[in-house]
């Protein structure tokens, strides 16, 4: 390419520029400033944001609301009228005497909330339990004490629909307790290591909560007895002076020919009679996530019970996630019935973020979500025929959730992406009558509308907001019509505080629309060349950006431009909540992990801000963004210079089973056992590629991505010569906990030494800071 001597002297300042820049010796005044762009810091400025909001079964609704006092709890009456609940610092300090530990009264997290019997008290649940506090005066006592509590410590357990029964597991054995009296029930005694009741501890998920359903008289439980007895170990080992302690548990692997089962049971409670379910033994599998339990603690997503107590209505998905299969069960006699089942090419799923299929024995009618147009959407069908009756929603879009279904009045109510024009990831809240008429938008403004409804429908709480536009909640009636506003975001104390800046850039076609965001230096010099950090979360469950709603702080991303650095987040293809096909660009090639859209965006957005450097491109993730890291840094190392990858997954087939199969498919292996179809997916084979600088991180006793994961990367890179950096904290798991700040410096280091050519302040101390408001 032919230069005028005009050009040539643009290059060269730019070329000086550019050293300046790399020659720069950073202080811990530069990274102090950064910090203070991180959620510890800045959160505390923000007043006003509305972060949770419970409905109460009185009709009215409480909410959180943190000022420049701290905390404070209002509750709010279906006129909009709001009164303070309670007094928090006194109520901080009663519950701090009972428990025996402070309890920061500024930072108060409450979870429940809800008249006294006597019209004179509220019960308010707090730290894990629940506590009873006078009006008066605000004193408490403890009804029901947290695990780990003052009375000791108990097993997580499921309340039952009144509260008044509490189930957990002892000894592989599902038990209740009387939550008054403290009296025990055992309900099951044949349960054992690895074949017990109600227990979820395969994969990545192994904890003591009860996974179950509480019929809603309270007088049965729907569970199952888990079957572990053939399925795989998974090996940790503690770091620590003496005799390590070996943590063992069940980790089934894409491929293995025994995998966690479960065994469906129906318990009746006041006679501890166990009736199993007429079926074979089900796959420990869900309809939307990559556990049996998508909530955690006692939810279980895929079961759901008649008002009557009489049926049992769920879904049965087969290992590799294409066939759900929705059956109805008698809880007397055990017969199960199939009703209905779609099978996919893929995989399918039941919901953007929840389980949105809805049991309707009342009307012999069956709500089910499907992606079979290639876009979200509800049907229904006949439960006796198991015959689709209708279509009801309809378009290229999506619905979301389905927060409540009216069958009296025959109106569903759910929240959509993509209906409305602009940000395709904008959720709105949106009524459909059940004949697929009358669709009518609930939530006008253009912005993420993050909704709570009443239990009744009548009336729904309305949090709205963008990246840059701080957060309005108010309160509507069930056709959209504002009753009162509650609460706007006050961000006046954020001084210096730059927004993040909504892109959209082509995809590796060329055609294709993607969103993301972009931070810049608070003082962008456009005359200078700034070095690009790519964070990447490729997917395929959620994508790098996270939600479109107001937050103050997105993990460092700021912070990494203070300091520099222009970073820069891309929802590529293979990402979810656009078309099925969208999602399903990478199935079956993970190895894609979205890079190519990366790469693309990334130079398109170079081609319209020239300050940004593509001769110095850095990329991190962490878990299935450290695979991401480590896979662009082997597949484009001329582009990507700089990388950091945090706990990567780095190949699949020594990851949990449900997530390898679910989107790369069955692990099929050649006769002659070489080669495979989870070969375009391993960073072992393409580590010989390394050209650039790349840290790799893990915690010793991850338990959701193992360590190994990262080690055979070692032994690859070794292998073959490479120099890299590591870095393994011990006994840490996937998240880092208490070391995370350190791994935050490091990255920050890593970057300004080996990206920027910068020099940084020597061992920078992170703050202490606890993390909540």
């Amino acid at each position: 390419m032919r230069l005028s001597v005009h050009s040539g002297v643009f290059l060269c300042v730019l070329s000086t520029v550019a050293l300046a820049q790399q020659g720069r010796v950073y202080t811990d005044a530069d990274y102090a400033a950064a910090e203070q762009r991180l959620s510890y810091n800045i959160n505390p400025l923000v007043y006003h944001q509305v972060n949770r909001v419970e409905w109460m079964k009185d009709g009215r609704f409480w909410y959180r609301d943190v000022g420049p006092e701290g905390a404070q709890f209002f509750v709010v009456d279906a006129k909009g009228a709001k009164s303070p609940a309670f007094d928090a610092k006194k109520v901080a300090a009663s519950v701090s005497g009972l428990l025996k530990r402070p309890v920061d009264a500024a930072r108060l997290q409450i979870s429940s909330l809800e008249e006294g019997s006597d019209g004179k008290s509220l019960e308010i649940g707090v730290q894990g339990g629940k506590f009873l506090c006078q009006k008066a005066d605000w004193s408490c006592t403890m009804i029901m004490a947290p695990s780990g509590g003052a009375t000791g410590r108990r097993s997580p357990e499921a309340l039952s629909p009144d509260g008044s029964q509490a189930a957990f597991i002892r000894d592989w054995n599902l038990w209740v307790r009387d939550v008054k009296s403290g009296g025990e029930k055992q309900l099951t005694t044949d349960g054992v290591k690895d074949y017990g009741y109600a227990t979820d501890n395969a994969g990545w998920t192994h904890s003591d909560s009860p996974i179950l359903v509480w019929s809603p008289d309270g007088k049965k439980i729907a569970t199952f007895q888990q079957d572990q007895r053939r399925t795989g170990d998974m090996y940790l080992v503690s770091t620590q002076m003496g005799h390590p302690k070996l943590e063992q548990w069940k980790y089934p692997l894409p491929g293995d020919k025994d995998v966690t089962m479960i065994e469906r049971v129906i318990i009746d409670v006041p006679t501890a009679k166990v009736l199993r379910l007429k079926m074979e033994p089900d796959q420990h599998r869900s309809t939307n996530c990559d556990d049996v339990s998508c909530r955690g603690g006692s939810g279980w997503d895929d079961v759901q019970w008649d008002e009557d107590c009489k049926t049992l209505g769920f879904v049965s998905t087969s290992r590799d996630h294409k066939s759900a299969t929705f059956r109805i069960a008698d809880v007397e006699t055990g017969e199960v019935r199939t009703v209905m089942n779609e099978t996919v090419k893929t995989y399918f799923e039941s919901g953007h973020a929840a389980v949105d299929w809805k049991y309707l024995p009342k009307s012999n009618e069956l709500l089910w979500f499907s992606q079979r147009s290639d876009w979200g959407h509800l049907y229904l069908y006949d439960l006796k025929t198991g015959s689709l009756k209708s279509q009801i929603t309809s378009g290229e879009w999506n619905v979301y959730t389905v927060p409540k279904v009216d069958e009296e009045k025959r109106v569903i109510y759910f929240t959509g992406m993509g209906h409305e024009k602009g940000d395709p990831y904008f959720h709105y809240f949106y009524k459909i009558g059940f004949d697929g008429k009358g669709l009518k938008l609930l939530t006008p403004e253009t912005a993420d509308h993050n909704i709570v409804l009443s239990k009744d429908g009548k009336l729904f709480v309305d949090s709205f907001s963008t990246a840059d536009t701080p957060t309005t909640t108010v309160l509507r009636d069930g056709d959209g019509k504002q009753v009162a506003e509650i609460a706007k975001t006050d961000v006046s104390k954020l001084t210096g505080w730059v927004a993040p800046t909504p892109i959209t850039v082509k995809a590796r076609d060329g055609k294709t629309d993607l969103y993301g965001y972009l931070y810049k230096p608070v003082n962008l010099d456009a005359s200078k060349k700034y070095p690009v950090i790519d964070y990447i979360y490729p997917g395929p469950q959620t994508g790098s950006c996270g939600g479109r709603s107001f937050a103050a702080a997105r993990g460092d991303n700021q912070a990494l431009a203070q300091l520099g650095f222009v970073v820069v987040c891309i929802d590529g293809m293979g990402t979810p909540w656009r078309s099925k096909t969208f999602q399903d660009t990478w199935y079956g090639q993970m190895g894609d992990n979205t890079l190519p859209d990366q790469v693309a965006g990334i130079k398109e957005l170079a081609s319209k801000n020239p300050w940004m450097d593509l001769n110095r491109v850095g990329i991190w993730g962490h878990s299935g963004g450290g695979n991401a890291t480590a896979d662009a840094m082997f597949a484009y190392p001329d582009f990507f210079k700089v990388g950091i990858s945090e706990s990567g997954n780095h190949d699949n087939r020594l990851y949990e089973d449900d997530w390898g199969e679910r989107y790369q498919g069955m692990l099929e292996t050649s006769p002659d056992g070489k080669t495979s179809n989870y070969d375009n997916q391993s960073n072992i084979t393409l580590a010989k590629n390394l050209k650039g600088k790349l840290l790799l991180a893990h915690g010793t006793m991850d338990d959701n991505v193992p360590p190994y994961e990262t080690l055979m990367v070692v032994d690859a890179l070794i292998k073959a010569n490479k120099t890299f950096d590591l870095l393994l904290i011990p006994n840490a798991h996937h998240g880092y906990a208490d070391a995370s700040r350190y791994m935050m410096r490091r990255r920050w280091d890593y970057f300004v030494t080996n990206l920027m050519g910068a020099t940084p302040p020597a061992e920078y101390k992170m703050s202490t800071k606890p993390d909540v408001f």
